[in-house]
């Protein structure tokens, strides 16, 4: 299939409306949307072709409440790594969607996979986890062209999310997701439009 300008320019949209969603509306998605979802992680590109990323959909209150309870403790802890300025600026920031998005996912990546056979990441296991970011990145770019948000909470204990999802040793934790529509859309990411980190230039150079 040969792209054209109007694929080019479609992409670019989607690209530039692709946010880093944490205000979400409670009604839930589509019917079919999470099979739309899944199947774009499927199309993703991974190291062997070893698709290493395992997801769970956090249905269960409890485990979500426990999920919120350790955001808001490790969001506690992050505060206080600041001086009083930035720490009150911090506090006013939202930072998650764990209270109001309908749907809720908890990706893991497989480190020691029978798929494979090991080609790609010998020298450079990391693909592994690679591979599952590519993977949640292709979910991100089809909920966003299908107008549906997402949005990743990082601040929360890996090793206290292994342990609460019971998963296997040799899964590590990649990321938790918030998934629903958003309450609204927004070209510019939240933290440079809340004056906490402005967009910066990408490094690139030439050697």
């Amino acid at each position: 299939m040969q792209m054209t300008d109007a694929h080019r320019a479609q992409l670019q949209d989607i690209l530039t409306w692709r946010r880093d969603i944490r205000h979400f509306r409670t009604d839930p998605l589509p019917d079919g949307m999470l099979d739309k979802l899944r199947h774009a992680m499927d199309s993703a590109p991974s190291v062997g072709n070893a698709r290493p990323w395992r997801v769970f959909r956090v249905i269960d209150p409890d485990l979500r409440t426990k999920v919120r309870d350790d955001f808001a403790k490790q969001n506690a802890v992050a505060a206080q790594a600041y001086g009083d300025a930035d720490r009150a600026a911090y506090e006013k920031l939202k930072l998650s969607g764990l209270d109001a998005a309908p749907e809720q996912l908890a990706v893991f990546t497989e480190t020691a996979p029978v798929e494979g056979r090991g080609l790609g990441r010998q020298t450079m296991p990391q693909t592994l986890e690679q591979s599952t970011a590519m993977a949640i990145y292709s979910l991100w770019l089809m909920a966003r062209a299908c107008n549906i948000g997402v949005g990743m909470v990082s601040i929360i204990d890996p090793d206290g999310i292994e342990k609460l999802f019971d998963v296997p040793d040799t899964w590590r934790f990649t990321a938790y997701l918030c998934i629903g529509h958003p309450e609204f859309n927004d070209d510019t990411p939240l933290l440079h439009r809340a004056g906490w980190q402005e967009n910066t230039k990408a490094h690139w150079q030439d050697r």
